[in-house]
């Protein structure tokens, strides 16, 4: 049953009261379409990919890949609209050559430089307040220091200091990245690198439990986090010479998502050198790789015996598959939409856009 005569007429003067979309229908709100990463695994698990004017972050320890998560998102969003840009602050040093070779255009990345805590946390509210850019990355967290210990000595204890300021981020970060849900409003992607740290002296079933700095209030402001590890090292054989380490492979884990559920994993192939066995060129991901894993587990790609067969077209064998996919752009982006409707169905999402 709709609202009663009566309720309608509170809404409407407490929109009058504390300014519009104070109250609108839950039926009237428009729902964005995510941040596709290129990464067919990755969006697959996130529901299509990195949620708009939301707050995503991405974990794990050291050289995991997540820096490069984050690049390689950043290029495909702007393969898409080469208009895309990007507020990157830069609490560790910005590596403008590996963004470059991971397909970013860094003329439209702007670099902020910044390690102190509460401004590199007033560039990012007054950026995502200002609707001025399409999305903001801090990298990394963990390098960011709070006033109250930079004016302390080495020797000086200072404990929650930079949980205290991160909470305050977080009460502001609401009214900051909040959009229209009735008019059309320039969407953004908020991304924040942590690093795991584990807590020396504790147990759990699962070995070392691990914990993130800022504390636990920032968990349930994220709309996501994602974590990011490595599971094996990826070699290419050179002939009479051994084997040279080209890349990893990443699991990648949903902690938390309040949009498409949680504790959601897959894996994926990253290659920082060339390839020439797999056909694949440095700064890549193995697309083929993802495309055949998940096109027959969702039956996009339907294997009868030796044949595969994908919308109209049949090959005899895995390789003739392989080659084609490889040389076929098109076929490329016919089988991820196509997996990613199995997935989930995205015609709402893309309706919506």
């Amino acid at each position: 049953m709709a609202p009663s005569a009566e309720a309608l007429a509170l809404m409407a003067q407490l929109n009058k009261k504390y300014g519009p979309e104070t109250m609108i229908m839950a039926s009237q709100m428009r729902q964005m379409p995510p941040f596709a990463s290129g990464c067919l695994p990755l969006d697959i698990i996130l529901g299509g990919g990195f949620p708009a004017n939301k707050w995503t972050e991405i974990i794990g320890f050291e050289s995991s890949g997540k820096t490069t998560v984050v690049h390689k998102t950043i290029a495909h969003q702007q393969a898409r609209n080469p208009e895309f840009s990007t507020l990157w602050v830069a609490a560790e040093d910005y590596d403008r050559e590996w963004a470059q070779q991971l397909g970013v255009n860094t003329d439209q990345v702007m670099v902020a430089e910044i390690r102190a805590m509460e401004e590199a946390y007033e560039v990012m509210l007054e950026f995502a307040a200002s609707r001025s850019v399409d999305a903001i990355v801090l990298d990394s967290y963990p390098a960011l220091i709070p006033s109250e210990e930079d004016a302390k000595a080495m020797d000086e204890l200072t404990v929650s200091a930079g949980a205290k300021v991160s909470n305050k981020f977080w009460r502001k970060a609401g009214k900051a990245s909040k959009r229209s849900h009735l008019t059309d409003e320039r969407p953004f992607m908020g991304i924040v690198i942590n690093q795991w740290r584990e807590k020396i002296g504790g147990f759990s079933p699962q070995g070392t439990p691990k914990t993130t700095p800022g504390g636990i209030g920032k968990n349930f402001a994220y709309w996501t986090r994602l974590e990011v590890s490595r599971a094996e090292f990826l070699d290419e054989p050179i002939p009479g010479k051994g084997k040279a380490r080209v890349g990893q492979a990443m699991k990648l884990k949903t902690v938390k998502h309040k949009g498409a559920g949680p504790q959601r994993t897959a894996e994926t192939h990253f290659y920082w050198t060339d390839s020439p066995s797999r056909g694949i060129s440095a700064g890549s991901w193995d697309v083929v790789r993802d495309l055949m894993t998940w096109g027959v587990y969702y039956d996009v790609i339907r294997r009868r015996g030796r044949y595969f067969d994908f919308a109209d077209r049949t090959w005899d064998t895995k390789d003739a598959i392989i080659d084609a996919l490889r040389g076929e752009l098109d076929l490329q982006d016919d089988v991820a939409a196509a997996v990613l409707h199995a997935a989930f169905n995205l015609d709402e999402l893309e309706a919506a856009a």
